[in-house]
């Protein structure tokens, strides 16, 4: 009893405490009185300097002002006396006492001289320094229940598509379409949610209760991946508002100047507030920021409504409009709070209209509306209701399964088009035809091709060549969900012509709990890898990485590896992989396993192959990561606040079904985006690593080379494989996209829409020379001995919007054999 009552006063006074240093307002008392006569001074004004927040003494002269919009003074005036300004304090209780002097009148001359500052900035200055007091996270604490709606239409649809012999078998969708908008659409797809969201300033933290979900619409992963672009809230008071990845100057950014042209031109009530309505547009073309207007409140300066769109020059891809329309009431007094949002993406792709040097538009609508009310303001809960891992927590109400709740909890009703979309994409789903164009895409994004239970694939790799195998053919293919959402078989067979042999591979995966996920693991292959490459090169079998080398494929190894894991995710962002893992290691090719004996005589002597049994955790944490979750597979949306962290631990088990070897691993991963606002976005990786134990080439750290033309962001371009080896290691790759910084200032290179890209990448390393008495390094090997190996480049991406052609600048080590100084390399890079 005695601890419960210890909590309970502890969480009591930690609200207080928050609430006391959270609340952030300045309170201003005193009394004003006569210099001369020490009378008080009834009905004088005071008010903070360039504001318009003040009040007026009463008949005792005792005066309070209470506010968030504080500046760092006041000034207190009264007819027949000379005024007075004091400092103030900000967020701080204090009295000021003033005393006023008599003023002797003397008619002086008045000159009136026209203002030289555009009207517009002297509120806009307002509206800058009042930004901290107008963002709603000023406050200690505030909760508001919300709506989200969204949804995706086909838009553009003409006569002559809808006659289309290939929308015949479902063309009743087409009586669905809306013509009201400047281009006719057709609602595939949508989705409701009710939640409840909860706020705390100190600690900050989160929590949103999703109360009931709605969706109706075609749902798969390549769809979910925009989805999660429009889940983002567009918050106007930050300097730079990330939108598809882009770095947007908001209009009232702090040194917004520099990006808009401002125009003062109304003001009115709307609503009950006086507002002054600013007009904004971008001072360059191709520069990501907006059109629009936004009316501001007098007195608090606080954005009352804004709509704002893209600037149609603007250097963005496959999006063709972005407009957002949001509305700020007045809650509380002097707490603005954001009560409607609306969002709208017109995403469009080229699609041939079959008439000669003659292109349509086809695209998609994104539609998000929001909606908060039911505020309260400043009411800090227990702290055990913050606690929990989750900032989104479903905890679906059972009414939220039936029609009757959503028509009694929806903010705003929906149309009879919106209401009608459930009904068609129910029925669309049943018809045969529209099953197979589905089928076809999916294919094409996947690239398995889904038959019933099964999905055949990957296409890619049905056929290609290595001079090893000489000709490769292979076929292999999964379950799919229709056999089962909980576990996953997969299996496949290739055969080279050239060493005439057989190579498979079994897999499964499955899940133990789904909430929360744990992941089990596990697969048997005996085929050809090729050691040292980096998890995003080609595929060994991909028939673009047969096609697209630089160097003969001839450092091959056979790999026979029995694989089991169990993955546990404790909660969003943070795994851990618990695995145990058995191989056998031959060369193929130009690799050779030679060892040095001395014994009678010096001679090399060949190792036939390496065995090894290991056991490894892996752990990651993402702090903040959000998903779009398939059955099994999940996507990533949205860009971290914090590093991404990885640790891999391995132990070697001598003995263990005669492993060769004992040793340790540890490797240790951070990953950022850093979004530098006006100069681009940036991304880092830094990775370090130690091997603990005498081993052999194969079982050391081997430096992730690239011998393709094909550009990989995780190897080294110019490196070859097999060309560095270490056993201890420091490893920095860095990249900066400018996003068309300084091309967009060229006239001639603007309309090309093209953006610059720079990369350095560098790794620092040792080899023990123990190692050498396992294995010999072949010519062409090497430990880092004379320092750390570097390259640099220099690119431009976005090339008809979906290449990337980088030079590369090998720094070091250029006497190795069969490299070069520099090297072109290019990538297919599709992005916004």
């Amino acid at each position: 009893m005695m601890k419960g009552l210890v909590r309970t006063s502890l969480s009591l006074w930690c609200m207080a405490l928050a609430i006391v240093t959270s609340a952030q307002t300045t309170k201003v008392s005193g009394r004003v009185t006569d210099g001369k006569t020490g009378e008080t001074i009834p009905f004088a004004s005071i008010a903070f300097v360039d504001s318009r927040i003040g009040a007026s003494s009463d008949l005792d002269g005792n005066y309070v002002i209470d506010t968030y919009y504080a500046t760092d003074s006041i000034r207190a005036t009264s007819v027949g006396y000379v005024a007075r300004s004091f400092a103030v304090k900000k967020d701080k209780v204090q009295v000021i006492d003033i005393v006023l002097q008599p003023n002797s009148f003397e008619l002086a001359e008045v000159v009136i001289k026209p203002s030289e500052e555009n009207p517009a900035f002297g509120i806009l200055r307002r509206v800058i320094r009042n930004k901290p007091v107008n963002n709603r996270e000023k406050l200690s604490a505030y909760q508001y229940d919300a709506y989200n709606k969204i949804e995706f239409d086909l838009n553009n649809i003409t006569k002559e598509f809808t006659e289309k012999k290939l929308f015949k078998p479902f063309a009743f969708i087409f009586d669905n379409i809306d013509s009201t908008d400047a281009k006719p659409y057709l609602p595939i797809f949508m989705t409701e949610s009710l939640s409840e969201v909860y706020y705390r300033q100190s600690p900050k933290k989160q929590r949103e209760f999703i109360r009931g979900t709605k969706v109706s619409g075609i749902e798969n992963e390549s769809v979910s991946q925009f989805m999660g672009d429009m889940y983002q809230n567009v918050n106007i008071y930050d300097n730079f508002l990330v939108i598809f990845g882009k770095n947007f100057i908001s209009p009232i950014a702090d040194g917004g100047r520099g990006y808009y042209d401002y125009y003062l031109t109304d003001s009115a009530f709307v609503g009950k507030y006086w507002c002054y309505k600013l007009k904004f547009s971008p001072k360059r073309p191709q520069e990501l920021a907006f059109n629009g207007e936004m009316w501001v409140s007098d007195t608090t300066y606080a954005v009352h409504r804004i709509e704002a769109g893209i600037a149609s020059g603007a250097n963005l891809n496959f999006v063709q409009g972005f407009w957002v329309k949001q509305q700020y009431d007045q809650v509380q007094n002097e707490v603005w709070m954001l009560t409607r949002d609306e969002l709208v993406v017109d995403l469009n792709v080229i699609r041939d209209t079959g008439e000669k040097n003659k292109n349509a538009v086809q695209g998609f609508y994104g539609r998000r509306t929001a909606t908060y009310k039911d505020f309260v303001i400043n009411e800090v809960k227990p702290p055990e209701f913050y606690e929990g891992v989750d900032d989104v927590v479903i905890e679906l109400d059972p009414l939220s399964l039936g029609a009757d709740y959503w028509d009694q909890n929806r903010h705003v009703p929906l149309t009879a088009k919106e209401n009608a979309i459930y009904h068609m994409v129910d029925t669309m789903k049943t018809i045969p035809r529209f099953r197979t164009y589905v089928d076809i895409v999916s294919t094409v994004v996947t690239g398995y091709y889904e038959k019933g239970k099964v999905e055949l694939g990957p296409y890619f790799t049905t056929i290609s060549y290595n001079p090893v195998e000489g000709m490769r053919f292979r076929a292999g293919g999964r379950t799919s969900n229709n056999f089962s959402t909980w576990v996953e078989f997969e299996g496949y067979t290739a055969y080279g012509l050239l060493d005439e042999r057989f190579k498979f591979g079994l897999a499964t995966r499955g899940f133990i709990s789904k909430e929360p996920r744990i992941l089990y693991k596990a697969s048997y292959k005996h085929d050809i890898e090729q050691l040292g490459q980096s998890v995003n090169a080609f595929r060994n079998d991909n028939v673009l990485g047969s096609v697209f080398r630089r160097n003969p494929n001839t450092k091959l190894t056979d790999v026979e590896e029995w694989k089991a894991s169990l993955e546990r995710e404790w909660f969003h962002g943070f795994t851990n992989e618990v695995m145990v893992r058995y191989r056998t290691l031959q060369p193929l090719g130009a690799l050779r396993y030679e060892r040095l004996k001395f014994e009678p005589l010096p001679q090399l002597t060949n190792v036939g192959s390496i065995r090894t049994a290991e056991v490894s955790l892996n752990t990651r944490f993402a702090y903040g990561e959000k998903y779009v979750s398939g059955e099994f597979d999940r996507i990533a949306v949205g860009i971290l606040k914090y590093p991404t962290l990885e640790l891999h631990l391995a132990y070697g088990v001598p003995g263990a079904l005669n492993s060769d070897y004992e040793y340790t691993k540890v490797v240790a991963r951070s990953y950022k985006r850093w979004q530098l606002g006006a100069l681009g976005w940036s991304r880092t990786t830094v990775e370090a690593g130690r091997i603990f134990g005498t081993l052999p080439y194969p079982l050391l750290a081997i430096h992730s080379g690239n011998e393709t033309f094909y550009l990989d962001d995780a190897s080294f371009n110019t490196m070859n494989f097999f060309e560095f080896i270490s056993d201890r290691y420091v490893q920095f790759f860095g990249e900066h996209h400018f996003e068309g910084l300084f091309l967009n200032r060229i006239p001639l290179m603007r309309r090309l829409k093209w953006r610059e890209v720079a990369t350095f990448k560098a790794v620092a390393g040792d080899l023990s020379s123990k190692h050498y008495s396992e294995l010999l390094l072949l010519p062409g090997m090497y430990s880092l001995y004379n320092g750390p190996f570097m390259e640099a480049s220099a690119g431009i991406e976005n090339i008809l919007k979906v290449l990337r052609f980088d030079i590369i600048w090998r720094l070091r080590y250029n006497d190795h054999p069969r490299t070069a100084p520099w090297a072109l390399r290019a990538k297919l890079y599709i992005n916004f």
